[in-house]
Order: structure tokens, then sequence, then C-alpha cells
């Protein structure tokens, strides 16, 4: 017992937590009994300096590891939560070729990137689809994310030096060795020439044109300003408003209709309440890296709260100026007051407190606010209310992609004002005199084509209401 109590604090803690094999990767976990919570050490931190360090000196450099790593954590998160656990570096277990090269290609992007293509290339109605065949929607779609990958992939290969000083991109294949340079550099252009390829063979020059030119403004312009200028940002914004506009020209669209201004127009304002809110969470970790965004030079966030509420007011002015064009149905606008409403809100608070927790809700508003938008401009579209006759339609596509408008406007109308709003008493018809047609149900007036009318009551207190023309149906 005399000889169990002689031992020192320092052995009993070694006795408690072995000398870690200089080959392990695995966590040690100690018991600090003094301020009884854990410290999680890895044997990295141990032995960095030298092998044969004395244990004052292993003691020091894991304090002051773990000191550095709070620091950073408190000035990343703006002092907001504290940690019960003090963590140092540590490195990732390999990852699978699949792995790199999903986070090479940036998959997560490049899959937002085909969405907005899709959604590019459905706004243009059943009368065109009726033209279009499936190849050329499929060519549109993977040729766009090829293009997106190879672009995320030289933007990586650029940015090596950068992105091992900043903690969230310390861990991408080109920093931690995973994939060499020269293959990286190797599946950017095989990429990127493949997808441009397919979009040459299947869809038309301008969409082709559009696709290349794209990545060099990606991996060009855009990564060559980020260390240098804020106006990055806004190159980056016309990098991401081109896809659903590559969507419209591939499936038979004009670059100047105003349903491809309006696409281009949802997607670049969209990105700015999205990007810097991702910029004033992570603004520590950019200026690490040397960035040049907005965030980094606005120390109290008053540019930044001003840019997403200002950039958050011209987007929610689109579905007006869609009604105005008379692309979508009034209740576009009605619906998109609700939705912008709330975004503006969140803008709102992050205006009064600027705090990573309201950063982060404006970039997770923005996440789903998108798809709603998209789904509200198609269930919307004064194009999906045109009729095509039966030697028009292509089966092969048209069919499928009317098939899931049915089922969004199914599902819309289930929610739709009108529809809550009319009464058992009203009927809606189409035609007049012998070719006056009732249809089953109540159905939202909106959708309605030039010969549509509403009649209210019955018998002699019938009076009928005629709805206004829809002057692009006879243009159509």
């Amino acid at each position: 017992m005399t000889s169990i109590l002689s031992i020192s604090g320092r052995q009993l803690r070694r006795s408690i937590c072995p000398k870690p094999s200089l080959t392990s990767f695995q966590h040690i976990i100690c018991t600090n009994t003094a301020r009884r919570r854990p410290i999680i050490i890895h044997q990295s931190s141990l032995f960095s300096s030298s092998a044969t360090s004395n244990n004052d000196d292993e003691k020091n450099s894991s304090r002051g590891s773990a000191a550095s790593k709070t620091a950073d954590t408190n000035d990343a998160t703006n002092n907001d939560n504290n940690d019960s656990t003090t963590t140092t570096s540590l490195p990732s277990p390999p990852k699978s070729n699949i792995s790199n090269l999903a986070e090479l290609s940036k998959a997560r992007l490049s899959a937002l990137v085909v969405s907005t293509t899709a959604f590019g290339f459905m706004s243009v109605g059943p009368t065109a689809l009726a033209y279009t065949s499936l190849p050329t929607f499929a060519a549109a779609s993977i040729g766009t994310a090829l293009c997106a990958s190879s672009a995320a992939t030289f933007n990586q290969v650029i940015e090596i030096e950068r992105d091992s000083k900043m903690k969230r991109t310390g861990n991408r294949p080109l920093v931690n060795g995973s994939v060499s340079k020269q293959a990286a550099i190797g599946l950017g252009c095989l990429t990127g020439s493949t997808g441009g390829i397919l979009l040459g063979l299947g869809t038309d020059p301008i969409t082709t044109m559009l696709g290349v030119g794209n990545i060099g403004l990606y991996a060009g312009l855009y990564t060559y300003l980020k260390p240098r200028s804020e106006i990055n940002t806004w190159v980056g914004a016309v990098v991401g408003a081109i896809p659903p506009v590559m969507g419209w020209t591939a499936a038979g669209g004009s670059i100047l209709d105003p349903e491809a201004v309006l696409l281009g127009s949802t997607l670049f304002l969209w990105q700015f309440p999205h990007f810097f809110a991702l910029n004033w969470m992570y603004r520590t970790d950019y200026k690490r890296g040397g960035f040049s965004m907005v965030a980094v030079n606005d120390p109290n966030g008053d540019r930044t709260a001003s840019l997403i509420k200002r950039y958050g007011v011209y987007l929610a002015s689109l579905p007006f100026l869609s009604t105005a064009l008379e692309v979508t149905s009034p209740m576009f606008a009605v619906e998109g007051i609700l939705l912008n409403g709330y975004a503006l809100h969140v803008a709102s608070k992050f205006d009064k407190e600027r705090s990573n927790s309201n950063a982060r809700k404006v970039f997770l508003t923005s996440l789903w606010y998108l798809p709603c938008v998209m789904m509200l401009f198609l269930l919307h579209s004064r194009r999906w209310h045109e009729e095509v006759t039966n030697d028009e339609k292509d089966e092969t596509i048209l069919d499928s992609f009317q098939k899931l408008m049915s089922k969004i406007q199914a599902k819309g109308k289930e929610l739709c004002m009108h529809e809550a709003l009319l009464s058992k008493e009203v009927e809606v018809s189409i035609g007049e005199g012998e070719n006056k047609t009732s249809l089953d149900g109540s159905k939202c007036p909106i959708s309605m084509t030039k010969n549509a009318q509403i009649s209210m009551g019955t018998g002699k207190e019938e009076v009928t209401l005629p709805l206004e023309e829809d002057p692009t149906s006879d243009e159509r």
C-alpha cells in the first residue's frame, strides 16, 4: 500500500494513458482528474516535434495545441458556444476512390446545377417539349454535370495551398495527398472535354458555348478573383445563373426569351443571401485562407446584413415581374409574397443580431427556398397550360414530363387559395352556347384559357363571368 501511495501524479497518469505507438492512428482519451472532463489527444500531436521529447514538453505541447484549437473554434463561431471537450486536429481515415472523385467534383454542387438545368428544360412547356427528344434532355443534364465537375476540379487544383490553411477544406483529396495534382488535372480535362462533346452532339451551339464557357468563368476568372477582390462573389453568381438558361436553350428556347431572363435572374439573385450567410459563418476560415470576401472585410457585419436584405428584396420582386410579363399566373406573385416574406424576415433577424446562428438560418432558408420557387414557377407557368395535339407529342419525353407536371399541379391545387375560396355554387365552364362544357369540380380560374368563364348561381339567377383572355395562348 505504501509503494502505491508513493506513485507520483505524473506516473499515475502515464499508467492510465500508456504511451501510444508511433504507427497507431487511434484516438487516446485520458481522463483529467483535476478538470473531470475528457481531453482527446492524438499521438501525432504528442510526437510532432520529437519522439524522444520529455514528459513536460509533451504536456506543454498538448496544452498549447488544445488552447490553440479552442481559440480558433471560439473565433470561428463568434463565441456562440463553448465545448466541454478540447480536440486537436486529427487525420481522417483514408477515403475511397469514389469519395475522392465525388469531393473533387463537388458532387452536391453538381447535383444542384443539374437540378436547375432540368428546371430550365421543363420550363419551355409541352409545345416545345413535343419536339424534344429524351436524348437531348440526357445530354443537357449529363453534359452540364460534367462541365460543373471539371470546373470544380480545376478550382481545387489552383487553390491547393489556400485550401490547406482552412479547416473546412483542409482534408480535401489534393490537400491530404489522396489524389495527385496530375491525376486531378487529368480528371478535369476528361470531364470537361466529355461534357463539351455531349453538349455539342446532343444539344445546340448556344448551350454548348454556355457550358464550356462556364468552366473557364469558374476555374479562371472566379478562382483568380477570390483572393484579390470581393467582386468574385458576383462573378460566381453569374456562373450559377447559367445552368437554367442552358436547360432552356437545350429544349429549344431562345436565350433572349423573357423566361430565360427570369430563370437566370432567379438563380443569380438567390446566390447572394445564400453565400453571404455562408461567408459570415466561415469568415475566420476564409481570412485564414487569404480569400477576399465581404464578410472578411466586414467585422461588424453591416455590409453583409445590408447585402442580404437588398438582394432578398430584389429576389422578392421577380414573381411580380414574371406576372407582369405574363410568363406566370398572378398566383405566383401571391404565393411569392409568403415565400419571400419569410426569407426577408430571417434576413431582418440577422440584421438585428449578426450571430452565426442567425446567419445559419438565412443559409438554411435559402436551401429550401430555391426548390420551392422553382416548383411554383412551373406550377403557375402559362406555358404548361397550353394544349398539345396528339400528332405533335413525342412519347419518349413529353408524356413523362406531363405526368410529373400533372402530379405537381394536382398537389398545388389542393393548396390553391382559389380552390379553397370557390363555393359549391360556383360552376366553371369552357366555351359558350352549345359548345359550353362544364368542368367537374371547382377549378382554379387562373389556369383557364381565353374561352373559360365562371357561372355563378343556377337557373334564372345564373350570372356568367368571362375570364381575362390569355394573350399568349394564340401566339404559341
